[in-house]
């Protein structure tokens, strides 16, 4: 009996430490905290280059169950129809969290496409000329519905690095977990309505190569990721330790 109680106390023991152990190395630290505070509706100005927000069409309607989804997991979305002087329009999309979970997985175009019905028939990874010296990568959707095809140009940014897929996102978050962080991020999303996919990844490349010196050098690296030249550098105030006194 005495031995039974003993081995019971042991490892009533190595539970307690192993709760204390996840405790003391679970994340605290909002890296959200530690940077340029994130308002959608300033970042992305509504007119810049040849492109302008055009109000003239309706606001797109989601269904309840996605709207709520996105309440959920995010702080703040954004969704605006642009247009340029040849009447070619892009749409863009963006939701930003300050804590990047594996919810934010649920709202990948791959998955929230055909949610709402559309069908993916092509998904492979792509590069985005952003900037003198610098590719952006991106990842590359062509989806239907009906006789609507709509080409889509999205990638995710975790807290100042891009990530394309769902492993990558959750390396990264592990990469800020370990040093007691929890990242921010954002997901960005744009598309056209147009059936030569081609043709309109080109023009989409165009408006987000227009778009990059139009967003603030301050929080540029929390769309396109720090390693833009121009960006703010990432501020890691909150994962280098201390210097000693």
């Amino acid at each position: 009996m005495n031995s039974i109680r003993s081995k019971a106390l042991i490892a009533l023991v190595m539970m307690a430490a192993a709760f204390g152990g996840a405790q003391a190395w679970k994340p605290r630290i909002h890296l959200a905290d530690q940077r340029a505070k994130v308002e959608l509706e300033a970042m992305f100005p509504s007119q810049f280059g040849h492109w302008r927000v055009d109000n003239n069409l309706p606001v797109q309607l989601i269904s309840p169950d996605t709207a709520a989804l996105l309440n959920k997991i995010y702080n703040q979305t954004l969704s605006r129809t642009y247009v340029n002087p040849q009447g070619e329009r892009i749409m863009l999309s963006v939701a930003y969290g300050g804590d990047q979970s594996d919810a934010t997985k649920a709202h990948r175009p791959e998955v929230c496409y055909p949610a709402q019905g559309f069908q993916v028939t092509s998904n492979v990874d792509g590069v985005l000329q952003a900037a003198p010296q610098f590719e952006l990568p991106v990842r590359r959707l062509v989806t239907k519905l009906g006789g609507r095809n709509e080409p889509v140009t999205y990638w995710v940014v975790v807290g100042d690095r891009v990530a394309l897929s769902g492993t990558q996102q959750k390396i990264m978050q592990l990469g800020y977990s370990v040093r007691g962080v929890i990242p921010d991020g954002l997901l960005m999303r744009v598309s056209s309505i147009d059936p030569d996919a081609k043709r309109a990844f080109a023009l989409q490349d165009r408006f987000l190569s227009d778009l990059v010196p139009a967003v603030a050098p301050e929080v540029r690296s929390r769309v396109f990721g720090s390693g833009l030249p121009g960006t703010e550098k990432a501020q890691r105030v909150a994962l280098a330790p201390k210097p000693a006194a």
